[in-house]
């Protein structure tokens, strides 16, 4: 297994990589912003993507999105493919992305906003915090791509303040005042962000069949 900064000669798995995304998405029932195959190629030709290989067999991939100027970093699109699931390449993948955001936008804070438990594990793991959406980019076009997403109306609703999804940040300038003062890492408290997440789907589609009624 090779995980591998894409570039333009890995152009063919653009396809593979939309439908794999997209048909995971519908098994989780969660929602995900859509992307087509000349945007994943657009990711690979500018060195913003990694991809898995089993050999010439797609695995996994994930890419890189900027915002506010590349003062704002998310690695987005995270997935494995399901013939290589339950091996911890997510995890693999994610550690490369993040390390190759970290080189190409050094003071850039990292981003991302997920629903998925192992994901924000993943995240948590490499240093990210839980923040709320006002400490994220207020780039218009970073939540106009929230669209294609079942959820929208939720984030709507509540004028981008909240949503479904959990919000994580790693912020470079906060890790560099970190070392200073050394303190034990907490440990991911899973049973915390479902409880989290259970909440708002409470909240939320609660609030949305009483507008119905």
């Amino acid at each position: 297994m090779k995980i591998l900064i894409a570039n333009k000669s890995h152009a063919s798995y653009a396809e593979i990589i939309c439908n794999t995304i997209e048909e995971s998405a519908k098994v989780r029932g969660t929602g995900i912003a859509r992307r087509t195959p000349e945007y994943i190629i657009n990711k690979m030709e500018k060195g913003n993507a990694v991809i898995a290989l089993d050999g010439e067999k797609f695995a996994g991939f994930c890419y890189i999105e900027t915002w506010s100027h590349d003062k704002y970093v998310a690695n987005s699109g995270l997935i494995v493919h399901p013939d290589f699931r339950n091996q911890g390449l997510a995890k693999d993948i994610k550690n490369v992305i993040f390390e190759h955001s970290r080189k190409k936008y050094p003071e850039a804070k990292i981003f991302g906003i997920t629903t998925g438990l192992a994901v924000m594990k993943i995240n948590y793991d490499l240093g990210y915090q839980p923040v709320t959406f006002s400490e994220l980019t207020d780039d218009e076009a970073f939540w106009k791509g929230c669209q294609t997403c079942k959820n929208y109306d939720v984030l709507t609703r509540t004028d981008h303040k909240m949503c479904l999804c959990t919000g994580m940040l790693y912020d470079p300038a906060k890790k560099k005042d970190a070392k200073k003062v050394e303190k034990p890492k907490s440990r991911f408290n899973e049973k915390t962000f479902q409880r989290l997440k259970h909440i708002k789907q409470t909240l939320f589609f609660k609030k949305e069949k009483l507008e119905k009624e």
